[in-house]
């Protein structure tokens, strides 16, 4: 191979001083020819290779110039270079078109041979003359984008890549930031579309050598070995088979590049990120140097710069390699970058932020993160601090989605760890009720934005924790911080209240089964709210007229004997394929008739407490097509994680346990049973939740929160027995308030906006109660219709 015509070389200054030796003997020619264009030499003579010499040519023009400059402080703006350097380009794209796909032509291997990249680099990092960094970095930027053929593989391209890399992010707000970010994004780019190149990017040769006993020893021959990884034609070595070859670029001791510093600490000083300890024993040559060069320009007081680099970062993550995911957990300072920006961001949140502006800011998208508090008009008091804070959450939690599984799981568990834990939970565990708001507000908000699967998941461990075995009374405070959240349900702050339950009902909506399963399903799993009495003839003697034995009959009942035709429900209203009506509650598969449940709840509100039937649009079936749309989305949630078809037999159940319905039921249960006495809202609430967890698929909770005639053990409630309490505390209390139906009536009026506010009118809160109770027993009934319609259907 004909010598590099710029072997000289060095750090800075001294890179300039070997130049001019070096230039003379280039390609074997006298200096005073060097400035000339090959046309106005050759002549008569037929050149035998024309486009590389029309190549060679701005090489020996940008060294004739540091032979001849006596002036190294004039930008490099007013030289020739940045014209030579963008002929270079044109020529090895015009090589590239005029050549068969995929065939290295003269002025290429030219390029590959003499180490020109190694040259380009020296000069940019020596950034002489000034602006000299900028048109290297565009050059290897537009050079690997508009040449086809795969370049990285070639050891003369990668390594000062490699090293150019390592340039890029040293310094914020510098005038190339641009020129270094577009050249980072492209080197992703290109690894994106050949993940396996990545290797050549993982700096870890070295410590693998000392660990195999070489103390540290770097001999020649292992340089040599790893320049035979690549041919002369640049063809790559299988990943598989090769070394890291940029872990080798390390061992070799290179006279034109002083000794670089720890690049990871380096890094994690530059970003003000203390490293975590599995980080902390990293070495320097473990460093993936393009990340954490990204990494520095994530914090660019330029927006765009950051946003790029924010994208570059995206692009590494989602690369499949093993060896690149676990590199870039484990040796980078990535997760720590991700953790202690959110916390950054989030202790910069005002503590009196107000809970609707938190819920009800717009949809956050971090590459839009743009915001201006004069042009505004919907501004408040720390929306800017709300807006950085949701949008990286948002750029943690899609980075995570894109992210390869390794890697997807070490970040998820990085930010429940550092960030949900250490900053959020000691927020949500306060005794400051403002506190408390903002912290559950906050917690709302991220549930709702949250998309990932397995950022999803740590959130979930992180507000339920992982049991899943039965809950008792013994240790309902197994996970303080579930505990904690389940009694603010039932808090004496009605604001605090709702946004818990409002918290609990979009976990409930998330595709995660472990939420309802730690939740509900855990406590129901052996049935043992039922009373199980084996069946025999004796008890088929005691069926009469409908009715189950040991089962209450509701149309017996005295709360129930003043039934009117308003509450049943017509023929027409149950349209095949509606079971033919029967003597008996239970058909032959266990399951009551869907016409007694449906009744069941629609009768359970007196006649004198109903005021639906007097307002037009407030009917039954109105619930009828809530519950068929959500229920189909429900089943779609619902649809991996493989429940069974019908309730446990009761043969192989735990009959003897001790039934407790779980801490979240037994406080939803609670707030229930008070209906009558608590606000509008609140109630409002506590139906949601409640109808939410009915809506659910699994047999046990439709037998549970929705068959009134599941005959029920002992000391045990459900849903239906609750509401039945209710009822009868209501039927007294009626008997005391004079025009109960008419106020009933002008208080239902005045919720839809039919009636002007008045004068107070008195027991509002029972009043609002009631209707509360009453829509909340016809969207009980009607979900129980739509659940039987489904699983009646083929």
């Amino acid at each position: 191979m004909q010598p590099s015509p710029w072997s000289g070389g060095g750090g800075g200054s001294r890179a300039l001083a070997v130049l001019p030796a070096a230039a003379a003997a280039v390609a074997g020619q006298d200096v005073l020819q060097v400035h000339l264009h090959p046309a106005a030499r050759r002549g008569g003579a037929a050149p035998s290779l024309p486009l590389q010499e029309d190549f060679v040519y701005p090489l020996k023009a940008i060294t004739h110039y540091y032979i001849e400059t006596s002036d190294d402080k004039a930008p490099v703006t007013d030289t020739n270079i940045p014209s030579h350097l963008e002929q270079m380009l044109d020529i090895l794209v015009q090589e590239e078109n005029e050549r068969e796909s995929g065939e290295t032509g003269p002025c290429m291997e030219y390029l590959l041979h003499h180490k020109i990249l190694e040259t380009l680099y020296t000069l940019g990092k020596a950034d002489c003359p000034p602006g000299m960094k900028q048109q290297v970095l565009a050059f290897y930027t537009k050079l690997l984008g508009r040449i086809r053929q795969p370049l990285l593989p070639h050891i003369n391209v990668h390594r000062p890549v490699q090293k150019l890399i390592r340039l890029c992010g040293e310094v914020l707000a510098t005038p190339t930031e641009n020129e270094e970010i577009q050249f980072l994004c492209i080197v992703c780019a290109k690894l994106k579309q050949d993940p396996y190149l990545v290797n050549f990017f993982l700096e870890n040769k070295l410590k693998a050598m000392a660990s195999k006993g070489s103390a540290g020893v770097i001999t020649e021959d292992m340089i040599k070995e790893q320049d035979s990884l690549t041919t002369d034609m640049g063809q790559p070595i299988q990943p598989e088979e090769m070394p890291s070859a940029a872990g080798v670029e390390q061992m070799e001791k290179e006279d034109d590049l002083p000794q670089q510093p720890d690049d990871l600490s380096f890094s994690l000083d530059e970003l003000n990120v203390a490293s975590s300890p599995e980080s902390s024993t990293v070495g320097p040559n473990q460093d993936y140097n393009l990340v954490n060069s990204l990494l520095n320009l994530t914090k660019s007081p330029d927006g765009r710069i950051a946003v790029k680099a924010c994208e570059g970062l995206m692009l590494l993550v989602s690369l499949p390699e093993p060896a690149a995911a676990k590199c870039l957990t484990q040796s980078t300072c990535l997760c720590e970058l991700l953790t202690d920006r959110l916390a950054t961001l989030y202790k910069a949140l005002p503590q009196s932020l107000d809970p609707l502006d938190i819920e009800t800011v717009e949809a956050i998208n971090w590459g839009l993160d743009s915001y201006s508090h004069k042009e505004d008009a919907s501004a408040f008091p720390g929306k800017r601090a709300l807006i950085s804070f949701l949008s990286w959450f948002d750029y943690c939690d899609q980075l995570i989605k894109e992210a390869q599984k390794t890697a997807a799981v070490a970040m998820a568990k990085a930010v429940r760890e550092r960030f949900f834990i250490d900053v959020m939970e000691p927020q949500l565990m306060q005794t400051s009720e403002m506190g408390i708001l903002t912290s559950t507000a906050l917690l709302h908000r991220i549930v709702r934005q949250v998309s990932s699967d397995v950022l999803l998941q740590e959130t979930v461990y992180f507000i339920l924790g992982e049991h899943r075995e039965p809950e008792t009374l013994t240790d309902i405070n197994r996970h303080p911080l579930r505990h904690r959240l389940i009694e603010h349900c039932d808090h004496i702050s009605d604001e605090i209240s709702i946004m818990t339950l409002r918290m609990f009902e979009h976990l409930l909506q998330k595709p995660n089964e472990h939420i309802l399963y730690n939740l509900v399903l855990r406590n129901l799993e052996e049935r043992n709210y039922i009373e199980y009495k084996p069946f025999c003839q004796e008890d088929k003697d005691v069926v009469e007229n409908g009715q189950i034995a040991g089962a209450v009959d509701l149309e017996e009942d005295p709360l129930f004997t003043d039934l009117s035709p308003d509450n049943t429900l017509s023929t027409q209203e149950w349209l095949s394929p509606s079971p033919p009506v029967s003597p008996e509650h239970q058909k032959n598969d266990g399951k009551t008739e869907v016409h007694k449940i449906v009744n069941s709840f629609l009768c359970l509100v007196p006649d004198e407490a109903k005021s639906s039937y007097h307002v037009e649009g407030t009917g039954y079936d109105t619930y009828l097509r809530d519950a068929h749309r959500q229920f189909r989305d429900y089943c779609v949630i619902c649809l991996r994680w493989e429940w069974p078809g019908s309730p446990r037999p009761l043969e192989k159940c735990n009959l003897e346990a001790s039934f407790f319905e779980g801490h979240f039921l037994k406080v939803l249960f609670e707030r229930m049973g008070r209906i009558l006495d608590q606000p509008y809202d609140v109630n409002l609430q506590v139906t949601s939740v409640l109808s939410k967890l009915a809506l659910f698929p699994h047999p046990h909770i439709h037998e549970y929160l929705l068959d009134p005639y599941v005959n029920l053990a002992s000391g045990c409630r459900s849903l239906f027995s609750v509401i039945v309490r209710v009822v009868g505390d209501l039927m007294v209390r009626i008997q005391r308030i004079p025009d109960f139906t008419p106020k009933l009536l002008l208080v239902r009026k005045r919720l839809l906006g039919l009636e002007p506010e008045g004068p107070i009118i008195d027991h509002m809160t029972l009043l609002e109660g009631v209707i509360v109770l009453e829509e909340f027993c016809k969207e009980l009934a009607a979900i129980a219709f739509v659940k039987y319609h489904a699983s009646s259907t083929p």
